[in-house]
């Protein structure tokens, strides 16, 4: 493997149609095929799958790695980073075709003299615009089809517009961290952990949860104007995904549990970055200034399990006054969270109560009634702890 430059991620399962045309758009990289491996990381073993393999093995080094079990993105995805020998690791999705100097333009523009950062790639089609939302499977369309739709990309300069341009300097970068296709140095990976977790289930947030990571690692996230992929058509579960993306939500959030993550999930990726400087502001203004945040606590009282949000409490995550601990039955709350409140990782009804406490009433309507509307779906009751609103 000297001299290898970039090994390509992709997570598979039983998506022989798509997968086909993104090997085809690999084959055809500009980038000297010594010098990038595909790692694939199944969750299942194919005879069709592995033929289709065989069909490359002129083209392409294709190393992959079968694994039994239900689906899951981020197992699917390790399996394949424990194998990785490239000094870039480029994880795709197996719906995205990509552009023939794709690997080129990221070895030349993006990592070059060791630069040690995210890069992040944009998705023509997502919307089926372009890979006609009548056609219900890649596989009905040559990859000819395809492989015009690249070239007429690359005709206009490669750039794809999306939504994530609209923010200007965003304060929560890794809410834009999007799985389908981004470029990271392996080395980075290696020295920060930076695999995906596995407890997340389904598909939604396991990215953004990376990304999370990425950025407190200190790694600068870059969304690239000219990296981009096709995504091709298939049938898409709906359902499926709406069944675990609370879910996974409400997980992130348990791990890390911070105003940044709370404000994504109530006000999703592109408001939150929209408003958080804001939410900032108001949160330090109704704790009662610079030292200060807003957070929750639970525990017990009268033999219930009760909850408080709009508790004050320092950057040590510690209850300021008194006016809290009074709530609980002679005892300190079992958890405090450096949370406001507009979203909670707790269960619906949870909680016998919650009481409000008056901080959390002096934040604009706005960002009150989130947190409100919070404390009414964990709690059977809520107690408003001051005069008015």
């Amino acid at each position: 493997m000297e001299g290898m430059k970039f090994s390509v991620v992709i997570p598979y399962q039983r998506r022989l149609d798509n997968i086909r045309p993104v090997f085809q758009s690999l084959a055809e990289q500009t980038m000297d095929p010594s010098r990038f491996e595909v790692i694939i990381g199944a969750i299942e073993y194919s005879d069709e799958f592995v033929r289709l393999c065989q069909e490359f093995t002129d083209r392409l080094t294709i190393i992959t790695v079968m694994s039994a079990g239900e689906w899951n993105v981020c197992r699917a995805r390790n399996l394949a980073l424990r194998q990785v020998t490239g000094q870039v690791i480029v994880i795709l999705d197996a719906d995205m075709a990509i552009p023939p100097r794709l690997l080129e333009r990221l070895s030349s523009e993006y990592f070059t003299q060791g630069r040690q950062i995210c890069v992040l790639g944009r998705a023509a089609g997502y919307d089926d615009m372009l890979s006609k939302s009548d056609i219900p499977s890649a596989s009905a369309l040559p990859f000819d089809h395809y492989r015009e739709l690249l070239s007429e990309l690359e005709g206009n300069g490669g750039v794809v517009e999306d939504l994530r341009d609209d923010l200007e300097d965003p304060p929560l970068p890794w809410t834009l961290v999007w799985g389908g296709l981004m470029a990271l140095s392996a080395a980075l990976v290696a020295r920060h952990g930076l695999t995906f977790d596995e407890g997340f289930t389904g598909w939604g947030a396991e990215d953004q949860e990376l990304g999370y990571r990425i950025q407190a690692a200190g790694i600068p996230i870059e969304l690239a104007k000219d990296i981009y992929g096709l995504h091709l058509p298939h049938d898409r579960d709906i359902a499926f995904q709406d069944e675990f993306s609370k879910v996974n939500e409400r997980y992130f959030l348990t791990k890390w549990p911070t105003l940044g993550v709370e404000s994504w999930l109530r006000f999703t990726w592109h408001e939150a970055n929209l408003i958080y400087r804001d939410i900032e502001e108001e949160v330090t203004r109704c704790a009662g200034g610079s030292g200060r945040m807003l957070g929750v606590a639970w525990g017990m009282a009268a033999g219930n399990e009760v909850l408080v949000v709009g508790a004050v409490i320092d950057e040590e995550h510690r209850l300021i006054g008194q006016e809290v601990p009074a709530i609980f039955d002679g005892e300190s709350p079992r958890e405090v969270l450096p949370l406001a409140g507009f979203a909670l990782p707790y269960d619906d009804l949870q909680f016998q109560e919650c009481h409000v406490m008056p901080p959390a009433y002096c934040l604009t309507e706005r960002y009150r009634e989130a947190v409100l509307a919070e404390a009414d779906r964990v709690a059977g009751r809520v107690v408003q702890e001051c005069s008015g609103a």
